[in-house]
């Protein structure tokens, strides 16, 4: 069994108090999946004035859109150079790799550059100044850092985008489902966790073509990619939404009031992907709603 510190309880609610002031963040995305990555690497660099965003890692994924998780990973890290290109407001953040494999066991992580750095930027990071870990796929590298370094579970804060609301009969979300190993890491480690379902909750998040037609093409060369990849993703736009789901997880760190959420014991995972409870288990924050109409018009605003 790994080593996990017990944070206190009263620190750890205090942890999964909402910060009030701007945080220092590490963004873990996989760009390449789909196309609500990329709207939220913009989203977090376009808010200077709660994000700071220290560094961005490439996280893996498998589905149609790559041979693996190692090739889902090298896509994702040359997606975040080609949104770099376009957004001067990366310049200078640095970016890196992160696992090529999902975990292969509950206790075994998968080095990487990301999870290295991670494990650094945690570990220099003041006891009253956390780093807040925000994922948006796969847990891959944030499980495997904690796993190398267990420590750091006292200096940061993971905000996931994973599974599906409490109440849904399954929990087979893909940034969940991908790594079970991983998923369960970061529920059962302790690690402060502010968890954002999918199905339920971000769901919420959808846009037309039309819509970013409107508030999202003409600005800038940024505007312009976002517009092309949401235009790309579908070849028939007739009666046609899509949610962008990740946006989620940056728009709770800008503002809690556009995401109500609570304290809940932390979940168990099954085997088959489904949830169960026990009280006995710590807590952690639950976001079970959205505003979705207050997320979109700061996402449109920052971009004019």
């Amino acid at each position: 069994m790994i080593p996990y510190p017990t944070i206190p309880q009263e620190k750890l609610l205090r942890r999964l108090t909402y910060p009030k002031r701007a945080v220092r963040m590490v963004l873990d995305t996989d760009t390449f999946n789909e196309i609500d990555d990329q709207f939220a690497v913009v989203y977090a660099m376009k808010s200077p004035e709660r994000l700071r965003v220290e560094a961005i890692y490439a996280a893996p994924f498998h589905n149609a859109l790559s041979t693996g998780p190692l090739d889902g990973m090298e896509k994702s890290y040359n997606e975040l150079l080609t949104i770099r290109s376009h957004l001067p407001e990366m310049t200078g953040v640095p970016i890196y790799r992160g696992s090529g494999s999902f975990l292969p066991g509950p206790e075994t992580p998968v080095e990487s550059e990301a999870a290295r750095n991670l494990v650094e930027r945690a570990m220099a990071s003041p006891d009253d100044d956390p780093l807040y870990v925000v994922a948006i796929g796969a847990i891959t590298n944030v499980a495997s850092a904690i796993l190398m370094e267990p420590r750091i579970i006292g200096k940061i804060v993971v905000v996931w985008l994973g599974g599906h609301a409490l109440h849904w009969p399954n929990t087979r979300e893909f940034n969940l489902f991908q790594d079970l190993h991983a998923s369960r890491t970061v529920l059962n480690s302790g690690v402060p966790l502010v968890l954002i379902p999918c199905l339920g909750v971000a769901s919420h998040l959808q846009t037309t073509l039309s819509e970013l037609r409107d508030y999202v093409k003409d600005r800038g060369a940024i505007g312009g990619y976002l517009y092309e990849t949401y235009e790309n993703s579908n070849k028939d736009h007739f009666g046609y939404s899509r949610v962008i789901w990740d946006i989620a997880a940056i728009a709770y760190l800008i503002d809690e009031a556009w995401l109500p959420n609570e304290l809940v014991h932390s979940p168990l995972l099954s085997d088959d992907f489904r949830w169960s409870f026990d009280a006995s288990r710590h807590f952690i924050r639950y976001v079970h709603y959205i505003h979705r109409d207050r997320v979109f018009k700061d996402l449109f605003g920052k971009l004019k």
